[in-house]
């Protein structure tokens, strides 16, 4: 039988363009073979179960049985193309330019993204200054406002018209040319925190509690919503309550209800605390992106085009960015997701290099001081974990920490105060 052939088109380091010419003898074997299959199981009137001709099969079911040729050959292109270029795919091919017409070999190209191979000639000896900012006062007063926004009560406010801070119900209507209000949608929210336009927030501070009024209003020209940018409605605005925040009082009592601290000097102390390891994370974040950064000047690693777009398409959908902002989104973030492609590919290098996979004894272990500190069975999170796909990432983080440990000891890191 004659051999399927492969021919690469074109390649970078991240992807390959594979064309791939399956013979006519195999094709018609394929052909052969799902014919066989729906004749012994083609139910067609006038005859017995398995017993109907081949030809009426193939003339009732013609469209499956192509179908099924298609899947087996390229199947089978597919997996000859991968053993004859020694492919590590990250995702299943893409399939383009089929060709299949009867008589003839099937034809088709393979556009195969892969693991890129990247050796790193210089992992170590790089000099690298960490700092970590001081935490002032003004930090921990900031956090503490936070916290008593956070418990702060909202009281009616009566026979006022309200201002920026407080906080409406008030329900919108759409009028027609007629004047005629369409559906009312009602809304919470704070006025000046940008959560309605401005010409509706400045209509809705005219009223008071239980007054309405017609009004035009504009959307603004970066509404993302492009559909209505620079357009005009004209909307039945109703405020049925204003709502003004009373904070509580920053004082002992407050450290109570907030924690387990029996005054306000403990809590501070707390908030205090938690800054500092936060500024602590983050001089260590800053000091590994800066010897990542130092890897890819010293190796010359490449971001491959075709992994840049992969991750920008993910970034797209998860941000879901309009199709028609797409364009502008790629160009706004292509330098980031070249880093983060740069990235990836040397802590994955430095882990296929120094067996750094994270094991499982050692997401047990940390499945188990995770489970330790919710209060709850290493089985009954492992479980969770599990049900909800989040191990794969848990395994990530612990490899990841493993590869920035062992990076971290190949150079040195200066305490620089600020």
């Amino acid at each position: 039988m004659t051999e399927i052939t492969v021919e690469k088109t074109a390649e970078d380091p991240a992807s390959k363009s594979l064309r791939v010419t399956v013979p006519v003898d195999r094709v018609r074997e394929a052909e052969a073979k799902a014919l066989k299959y729906y004749v012994q199981r083609a139910r067609l009137p006038g005859f017995r179960p398995g017993k109907a001709p081949a030809a009426v099969v193939r003339k009732r079911f013609g469209d499956a049985i192509r179908q099924s040729v298609l899947e087996e050959v390229v199947r089978e292109g597919w997996e000859t193309a991968r053993t004859a270029e020694s492919l590590k795919p990250i995702t299943d091919p893409s399939i383009r330019n089929l060709k299949f017409e009867d008589g003839s070999p099937i034809e088709f190209e393979l556009l195969v993204e892969v693991r890129p191979d990247i050796t790193l000639e210089r992992t170590g000896g790089f000099r690298l200054e960490r700092q970590v900012p001081p935490v002032t006062d003004a930090m921990v007063d900031e956090q503490l406002a936070r916290l008593q926004e956070q418990k702060a009560a909202w009281i009616p406010v009566e026979g006022a018209v309200p201002a920026p801070g407080q906080m409406v119900r008030v329900e919108v209507a759409p009028l027609d040319e007629a004047g005629a209000a369409g559906a009312s949608q009602p809304y919470d929210l704070v006025l000046g925190q940008n959560q309605a336009i401005p010409d509706l927030e400045e209509r809705i501070m005219t009223l008071r509690p239980g007054e309405q009024a017609d009004s035009e209003v504009k959307f603004p020209d970066d509404h993302p919503d492009e559909s209505r940018r620079g357009q005009t409605r004209r909307v039945r605005v109703t405020l049925h309550d204003v709502k003004r925040q009373e904070l509580p009082a920053l004082d002992d009592a407050f450290a109570r209800e907030v924690g387990d601290f029996e005054h306000l000097d403990a809590l501070r102390a707390a908030v205090r605390q938690d800054l500092e390891r936060e500024a602590g994370r983050e001089a260590d974040a800053q000091v590994r992106q800066a010897l990542v950064q130092q890897i890819v000047e010293a190796n010359n690693v490449p971001a491959p085009e075709s992994l840049v777009h992969r991750l920008m398409h993910g970034y797209a959908e998860m941000y879901q960015v309009p199709p028609a902002q797409l364009e502008q989104f790629e160009q706004q973030f292509h330098e980031v997701a070249a880093a983060q492609v740069r990235r990836d590919l040397v802590l994955d290098a430095v882990v296929e290099s120094q067996n750094l996979r994270a094991t499982e004894g050692d997401l047990d272990q940390r499945v188990a001081q995770l489970a330790g500190a919710r209060g709850v069975s290493a089985g009954e999170l492992y479980g969770s974990l599990q049900k909800a796909n989040r191990l794969p990432e848990l395994e990530r983080a612990i490899t990841e920490e493993k590869v920035y440990a062992w990076l971290l000891q190949q150079s040195t890191i200066d305490e620089v105060k600020p």
